[in-house]
């Protein structure tokens, strides 16, 4: 078996984060339709339109590495998209729902986040300075949207599942 390199780990972790992408624009979709707040549901469309941005991006970052653009099946993303379909499900018409949605966006956020700073500084040690810099802008959108989550959170969504609780 030939000795696989960090450019391949690269390459197949660009592939793992293009699937990801792709159907975190359907589950957006979803969640926006779920939501309760106009506020989050707002934030959720907001999002989608940066998610087709960063699809964008990751496909240039393909066309730099000289691959074609494919994702690959990541169960981890499946998994994390199927919990925010049962709490849109099981809390539907409930003061806890916008919370829970949101706590389902959050992880999707946090996973992309570990993704995209590992590739980022892969992509620093491979010398991709172009991919770098395309990956560094997700990043910081991944991050300032994990931020507003937080936000909706604690001003919003989760006072209102504490109120309707006491």
């Amino acid at each position: 078996m030939a000795d696989k390199t960090l450019d391949d780990l690269f390459h197949d972790t660009l592939r793992d984060i293009f699937y990801a992408e792709k159907k975190i624009l359907k589950g957006l979709t979803k969640m926006a339709r779920a939501a309760q707040l106009p506020e989050l549901k707002a934030a959720f469309e907001k999002h989608y339109d940066e998610t087709e941005g960063q699809v964008e991006r990751l496909e240039k970052v393909f066309d730099i590495i000289g691959k074609r653009a494919r994702g690959k099946t990541c169960p981890a993303i499946d998994g994390i998209l199927e919990e925010g379909d049962e709490i849109a499900s099981d809390y539907k018409g409930t003061s806890a729902l916008d919370a829970g949605l949101v706590s389902a966006a959050q992880a999707v956020e946090h996973y992309e986040i570990a993704r995209y700073g590992t590739l980022r500084r892969w992509a620093q040690m491979l010398g991709l300075t172009d991919a770098v810099s395309l990956l560094e802008a997700t990043l910081a959108e991944e991050s300032a949207t994990d931020e507003a989550l937080s936000a909706l959170a604690e001003q919003m969504a989760n006072e209102k599942a504490a109120d309707a609780a006491a």
